[in-house]
C-alpha cells in the first residue's frame, strides 16, 4: 500500500492575522482503496470510526441529533507527544460520494481544516486527505519551527491513517 504525498498544495487563506504566510502549513496525502467513492464517503463521514484508523484521534462522536451534514458538530479526543485533549469540530462540506470536510474549532473561528475527497479509480477509489492551518494559535505552537513540526506530525498521522484505512477496507472489502 502506498501513500502519495504533496505539501503546500492546498488552496486557502494565505496569511494569518500576524502576517505569517500559512501556505507552508498544509499538505495532501492520498491512497487507493478497494471500495467505490460512495462507500468510502460513508466510512469517513461516520466520524465515530476515525479512531479505528487514526493514531492520533479517538472517542469521536457527533453531538446528539447531528450527523454527516454541513453545520453538524462533533467532538473527539486527540493525542500527541504524551498529551491528550478534546476538540470540537464543525462539518463544512458533506457531498456524498465525493467530499467530506470539517474545521476544528468551528467554521467561523476554526484553527485547522481537514478535507477528504474521493475519486473513482478502477475497481476502487483514490482517497485524498488534506490538512491546512487556518490561523495561528499559541495552543499549536509559538514559533515557525513548532508549527512546521505540527504539520509534519499531522502529515505522518494522515499517512498512517490512510494506510490503516486501506488495510482495514482490504480486510473486509464488503463494507
Amino acid at each position: 500500500m502506498s501513500v502519495t504525498t504533496s505539501d503546500s498544495v492546498v488552496s486557502g487563506p494565505r496569511n494569518s492575522p500576524a502576517g505569517l504566510d500559512l501556505a507552508p502549513f498544509a499538505f495532501a496525502r492520498r491512497c487507493w482503496v478497494p471500495l467505490p467513492p460512495d462507500s468510502v464517503y460513508r466510512l469517513i463521514s461516520d466520524v465515530s470510526l476515525i479512531g479505528t484508523w487514526s493514531p492520533s484521534a479517538g472517542a469521536v462522536h457527533y453531538e446528539p441529533g447531528d450527523g454527516p451534514w454541513v453545520g453538524a458538530r462533533f467532538s473527539g479526543g486527540n493525542r500527541r507527544d504524551g498529551r491528550e485533549w478534546i476538540t470540537r469540530s464543525e462539518v463544512v462540506r458533506a457531498d456524498p460520494g465525493s467530499a467530506f470536510a470539517f474545521v476544528v474549532g468551528g467554521a467561523e473561528h476554526g484553527i485547522v481544516r481537514r478535507d477528504w475527497r474521493f475519486h473513482e479509480r478502477g475497481t476502487g477509489s483514490i482517497v485524498e486527505q488534506t490538512w491546512r492551518l487556518l490561523r495561528t494559535d499559541p495552543v499549536l505552537g509559538d514559533t515557525i519551527e513548532e508549527l512546521l513540526a505540527l504539520r509534519d506530525h499531522m502529515a505522518k498521522s494522515a499517512e498512517s491513517t490512510l494506510v490503516a484505512l486501506a488495510e482495514w477496507i482490504a480486510g473486509d472489502a464488503t463494507r
